[in-house]
């Protein structure tokens, strides 16, 4: 039996949920797709070109070394190459833990945490977002485009691989240093991956920062960033 249409002046149908729209998970897919792309393709060629001559990673040499040994071991040494002077540079790094470093070792651990990951953004996706919330579902797709990037690599070569050093040589002030030493405003070495983690996440605590209370999922709503995006 047919649905009766709501009555003239009644309240406005909610948006469909983002899992019953095409075009919602062809932007999550898409970004998803085209950002961990854009990772292994630069990751590949900053690996060959950087050093001088291609530096080959191979997932034996990986798991033979202790997690300090990688980068010594495995990658020659090489100038960095500035590509702007104090803001962005291109150095080889072999990262045997999660961003900035941190975990080292823990191969397996970061492998089942990036699943689960995946798994909590795809479940956002289909039940705290709507069909309308394009920038929530670009977010996620960031944050699975870096999640699959990285998870690549660690089943692939053990380990991660990086190369953007952002703000090279630029200190903290006043004489500050990172636990461990580190006096750069910015000392770790990433990639791409990385960065779409980032601004992902980013982007997505924005907008649930700005949400109304009303928009919690609790309070009967399809989703918390509902409106957020145009």
């Amino acid at each position: 039996m047919t649905a009766e249409p709501p009555p003239p002046g009644g309240p406005p149908s909610r948006p469909a949920g983002a899992a019953a729209s095409p075009g919602a998970w062809a932007v999550l897919l898409g970004i998803t797709v085209v950002g961990a792309t854009a990772d292994l393709v630069s990751k590949n060629i900053a690996f060959a070109r950087i050093a001088g001559a291609p530096v080959v990673v191979r997932r034996a040499d990986v798991l033979a070394l202790a997690p300090a040994d990688l980068s010594p071991t495995l990658i020659p040494p090489h100038d960095p190459v500035t590509v702007i002077p104090s803001i962005l540079e291109f150095r080889l790094l072999l990262n045997p833990g999660a961003v900035f470093g941190v975990g080292a070792g823990k191969r397996w651990f970061f492998v089942v945490f990036t699943m689960l990951a995946a798994a909590a953004a795809l479940w956002m996706f289909t039940r705290w977002t709507r069909a309308p919330d394009r920038l929530a579902h670009a977010a996620l797709g960031l944050i699975l485009a870096g999640g699959v990037g990285n998870l690549y690599d660690r089943l692939v070569y053990g380990c991660v691989r990086d190369f953007l050093h952002p703000l090279p040589g630029v200190l903290l002030p006043f004489g500050l240093t990172w636990p461990g030493g580190e006096a750069e405003v910015w000392p770790w070495v990433s990639n791409v991956a990385d960065a779409l983690l980032l601004v992902g996440i980013g982007i997505l605590a924005v907008m649930l920062w700005r949400s109304a209370p009303g928009d919690h999922p609790a309070a009967g709503s399809a989703g918390p960033v509902s409106g957020a995006s145009e």
